[in-house]
Parts: C-alpha cells; sequence; structure tokens
C-alpha cells in the first residue's frame, strides 16, 4: 500500500480498516492524524487532519506493543459488539527508539463496564491497550513523578541491601507484604531497616553505584525534557539511590527516605518522617502548584499499592509492570516493555 499524503479510500469488502491503519503506522516516521470518513455505503475515507482534534477526543484508546493482523480484527470486531465507532485515527510514533501505536478517537465517554472489557481483552491477547480520557499533552509542560523501586530501576534497593547484609530472605518478605498493601508501609520499612543494624555503610555504595535502570527510562526522561517537562523521583526506598539516579538523568527532584549512619556503620533507623503513600501524593501537588503546572499536566507512575494514593493526586495515575491490586485501581496500566511507552499516552 502507498502511503497516505492527503486521504486514501479503502472499501471495506477488500480491507479491514485496522489493517489498512497498520500500515500506516509502518509508513510513516512522523505522528498523522487521520479522519474516518464514510462517504459511500461500502467505502471508508483516511483523510489527514489537524492534530487539534485529538485535543478534543472525548476518548481515545492507544493500542501497543504486540500489534499484528489478527489483533486489529479482534478489536475491530469487539468495538463493533460494544457499539464503538471511531471518528478518527492516529499513527503515533512518538520516538525513534519506540514502535507506532495506534490512537483512536471516540467521540463520547466511555463507561467504566465498557472499558474495563476492552482491557480485559488486552490482557487476554498480550497487546496493550490504555483507556484515556482528557490526558496529559506533552506539547504542554507538564509534571511526571514516578517511584523508583521496580519503577525507575529493576530492583528493590532495600532487599539488595538486606542480600549484603545477609538478611535478605527476611526482608524480601516483607516487601512483598508491603507491595501488595498487605503491611502499613511506615510500619514495614522501619522493621526492615531495623534489621540493618551495624551493616556497614559500604554495602548502600555497592548498591547505589550498580543501579540497574528500567529499560526506557533514559529516552523518557530525555523526551520529556525535551517538551520543557519536569520529572521527579519520589520514593519510600533511600536518598543514596535518588540522588545517583538525579545526577545520572538530570532529573528536577528526587524525595526519598534518609538512612542514619555513624562510625562507618547503619544504625538501623530512618532519619526524619518517612516518605510514604501520603507524602508522595503531597509531592505531586506540591511541586506542580511551586512550579506553575495545571494539574490537568501531572503524571504519577508506580509498581506498588504505595503508589495509588500519589497516582490518584495526578491526573493520569500510571500502573507500571505492577501487582493485580495496582492495575485494578490506576488510570492505566501498562504491563510490559520499557518506560518510555509513557509517551505513547500524551
Amino acid at each position: 500500500m502507498s502511503q497516505v499524503s492527503q486521504s486514501h479510500l479503502f472499501n471495506v469488502n477488500d480491507v479491514n480498516i485496522f489493517q489498512a491503519i497498520s500500515e500506516l503506522v509502518a509508513s510513516n516516521g512522523a505522528e498523522q492524524q487521520y479522519q474516518l470518513i464514510q462517504p459511500i455505503e461500502d467505502s471508508v475515507e483516511l483523510m489527514l487532519i489537524d492534530a487539534a482534534t485529538f485535543d478534543k477526543a472525548g476518548t481515545t484508546l492507544v493500542l501497543f506493543g504486540n500489534i499484528s493482523w489478527q489483533i486489529l480484527a479482534q478489536l475491530e470486531q469487539l468495538m463493533a459488539t460494544l457499539e464503538l465507532s471511531p471518528q478518527a485515527v492516529q499513527c503515533s510514533k512518538p520516538s525513534q527508539m519506540l514502535n507506532g501505536a495506534i490512537k483512536l478517537l471516540l467521540p463520547e465517554l466511555i463507561v467504566d463496564d465498557v472499558a474495563f472489557k476492552l482491557t480485559e481483552w488486552s490482557e487476554q491477547n498480550d497487546v496493550e491497550l490504555c483507556v484515556l480520557a482528557n490526558a496529559p499533552s506533552i506539547n504542554k509542560t507538564g509534571l511526571l513523578v514516578m517511584d523508583m523501586d521496580s519503577t525507575a530501576i529493576q530492583i528493590e534497593c532495600i532487599d539488595e541491601i538486606a542480600k549484603l547484609a545477609g538478611v535478605g530472605e527476611q526482608v524480601a518478605e516483607v516487601t512483598a507484604k508491603a507491595m501488595r498493601g498487605e503491611l502499613d508501609f511506615a510500619e514495614s520499612l522501619r522493621a526492615r531497616v531495623a534489621t540493618l543494624t551495624d551493616a556497614p555503610v559500604d554495602i548502600i555504595d555497592q548498591v547505589a553505584d550498580n543501579l540497574p535502570l528500567m529499560p526506557g527510562l533514559e529516552n523518557l526522561v530525555a523526551v520529556l525534557k525535551q517538551h520543557n517537562w519536569k520529572v521527579v523521583v519520589a520514593s519510600g526506598g533511600f536518598t543514596y539511590m535518588t540522588e545517583v539516579l538525579k545526577r545520572q538523568l538530570g532529573l528536577d527532584k528526587t524525595v526519598a527516605n534518609q538512612l542514619e549512619m555513624a562510625d562507618g556503620k547503619l544504625t538501623g533507623q530512618v532519619l526524619g518522617d518517612i516518605v510514604d503513600a501520603q507524602t508522595k501524593a503531597d509531592t505531586v501537588v506540591e511541586l506542580a502548584k511551586e512550579w506553575g503546572i495545571d494539574i490537568a499536566q501531572t503524571i504519577a507512575m508506580g509498581d506498588g499499592a504505595n503508589d495509588l494514593t500519589m497516582m490518584a493526586a495526578a491526573n493520569l495515575g500510571v500502573a507500571f509492570h505492577a501487582k493485580p491490586l495496582v492495575r485494578k485501581e490506576a488510570d492505566v496500566s501498562v504491563r510490559e516493555g520499557g518506560l518510555d511507552q509513557l509517551l505513547y499516552l500524551i
């Protein structure tokens, strides 16, 4: 199929409209917006339109990840069953390091039950589908606040520190319960830190010097910075690690807990108030106000139950590689792939 410049007409009996869209995604390096028009009964036209049309959308469906023609055909059938009729489509490639995505514009807001069926379908078919209403725009100044452990980086720092201190299994079990929401976070953190009493400080350095970044993190931060966004890490982890990320990535701010140290050893205590779920949420609101950023332009992203309050405080709450409880409560969920897939959503 040749690349569409202004418009292209498809016979609905000859070609799956979403198949045509997928080919447009593959052929266009830059973002393109197309309006769906049905000029006669048996044909559909894709007409190039202004991007501003998408800013007025009632609901936008964002499809990315494991996209195939078979998946697109199934989605078309599901949308027909749910009586959803897209009025425009965007072929999106927000970064050269990402594959193409498909955005479908619906003129109306959809109810939770319909959104659930769409999300359920995506999970069953191993493809990412996010249902968005009034999402932040990358073309306006915004704020991203994200968790650190298992979000910005691939590890839980306290678990790695505990392994080096010889109490790994004990601490990992408590961490898992806290992330599932089975334990109060502040209480669980103090209990875990207490097991590190008299451990040498250099084990903190060993972890901080070898932080495995989550795939896509560097690209995400770079692209957001190019668009004048502020990027912040708010973590229930430790300042030793967040400061490393701040220097390495050029983050605008980090918020985390400070471990107490004396005579080259950990005391088993945390200095000051614990950075808990509410502290993270307050960080979103307070920094948006401090930097003059509209709350509608805020995103919070994390993987654990401790991130849900922060997600609720932002306009868009994104569960990333998250536990089932978190995926259920978040606005949208990204189950697989890199952090920079967030760029598909804004």
